[in-house]
């Protein structure tokens, strides 16, 4: 963008919510580079809550504070997002898909910014939790069944993310020159790839413990990784490193609307109250 352009009212004159929205994407951005880094340095797989318990000690617990502050306004701006659409649109099935995506993303970011806390003052969270709620799942009558759909949410996520990689449309809400985003381009394409692939390897780890009605073959991040042969789970960490480097760009030079005020949310309320 250029700087004699106008800038629409909710953009010009950053609020306090905005800007620590881009607290909450540098957030994300550190975490998946800790998590590459223990992989590629440390040969330690971790899950998100696994890499938020590494560094939980002593002066780590100052910085997973951050993080977790971060993650819970990331959260909160994606469940605003979904309420509203400030960043999705609002009148066509396409937004509508990206609002209920939204919803999905600031539930598990706020979960992650509640296991923080749990962390900072327990110093654990607990064992798997992937392979608990399979267990779960499995004890219902159908639970199976259950089990497959949630795998095939997650095998439709990672076609998704491979989406991206193709149409490059993470570029699209980026206030940087095109001379950036020919090296940004390159650096989503990387780090959506190696998303895409975890996706697919925990989706495939789900549909494996439904059809075997075995919760122990289910698993997240951490197993999805442990999946790779050593050289492979290198080349994926890295992706993941580049992923984490992407959100800090994001958290530069991302377009971030401000949420509706107070009063027009209200009239939305009353107005939907009167239907």
């Amino acid at each position: 963008m250029k700087p004699s352009e106008a800038l629409p009212d909710d953009l010009a004159g950053e609020s306090r919510f905005q800007l620590l929205t881009r607290l909450g994407f540098a957030a994300r951005g550190l975490l998946y580079i800790l998590i590459a880094a223990l992989v590629i340095l440390a040969g330690r797989t971790e899950d998100l809550t696994g890499a938020l318990e590494y560094v939980g000690h002593g002066i780590g617990k100052l910085l997973i504070t951050v993080l977790g502050a971060g993650m819970a306004v990331y959260g909160l701006w994606h469940l605003t997002d979904a309420l509203f659409g400030i960043e999705s649109g609002r009148h066509h099935w396409k937004a509508w898909r990206k609002r209920i995506i939204s919803a999905g993303s600031g539930a598990i970011y706020l979960y992650l910014a509640y296991k923080t806390v749990w962390i900072v003052f327990a110093g654990r969270f607990g064992g798997n939790e992937t392979q608990s709620r399979t267990a779960d799942a499995l004890q219902l009558q159908g639970g199976e069944l259950f089990v497959l759909i949630a795998a095939a949410i997650l095998f439709g996520t990672a076609i998704g993310q491979f989406f991206k990689v193709a149409r490059c449309n993470f570029l699209d809400p980026l206030d940087c020159t095109e001379h950036q985003k020919r090296w940004i381009k390159w650096l989503g394409r990387a780090g959506y790839s190696a998303r895409g692939v975890i996706f697919l390897v925990v989706a495939w780890l789900l549909a494996q413990s439904a059809l075997h009605h075995n919760a122990a073959e289910a698993g997240g991040l951490e197993q999805a990784l442990d999946f790779f042969s050593r050289d492979t789970r290198g080349w994926v960490a890295a992706g993941l490193a580049l992923f984490g480097v992407l959100s800090l760009v994001e958290a530069r030079y991302r377009r971030i609307h401000r949420p509706p005020p107070v009063e027009e949310v209200a009239d939305m309320v009353a107005e939907k109250l009167e239907r």
